[in-house]
């Protein structure tokens, strides 16, 4: 016979060890870290594309992108600025050395590979380099 409410049969649940009230310090401070965490970053970073090969240039290649973006968002800006459909071929490249991964952050890829307070993305129409 189906209750409603929940089943009275079940022993109630207990917190884990690290969340009872002698640690509560360090389950405030873990809630406090997850609620930093979910927060998107408002800061933005310089993104400079520059052409490659048969590429076409673009009229303006300087654009702010908020730095909590995933590259995969630089690429679908590329791909609409320049008026490419998705079955078209684009490879992307950063300071022309190698393609990121599109699930890498802006910020992560800006920290790491920044030149001169700008991320240089190269684009291409065809395999520039491996």
């Amino acid at each position: 016979m189906a209750q409603a409410g929940g089943s009275p049969d079940l022993p109630a649940r207990s917190l884990p060890s690290w969340a009872g009230a002698e640690n509560s310090d360090t389950f405030d401070e873990a809630i406090k870290a997850l609620e930093t965490y979910k927060k998107r970053d408002p800061s933005k970073v310089i993104v400079r594309f520059k052409a490659v090969g048969n590429a076409p240039i673009m009229k303006q290649n300087f654009y702010k992108i908020t730095s909590s973006n995933r590259f995969q968002a630089v690429i679908q800006f590329l791909r609409k600025e320049l008026g490419w459909q998705a079955g078209e071929p684009l490879f992307t490249y950063i300071n022309l050395a190698f393609s990121p991964a599109p699930d890498d952050t802006v910020s992560n890829l800006f920290k790491s590979f920044s030149t001169d307070g700008h991320l240089i993305v190269n684009y291409s129409t065809t395999a520039a380099w491996g």
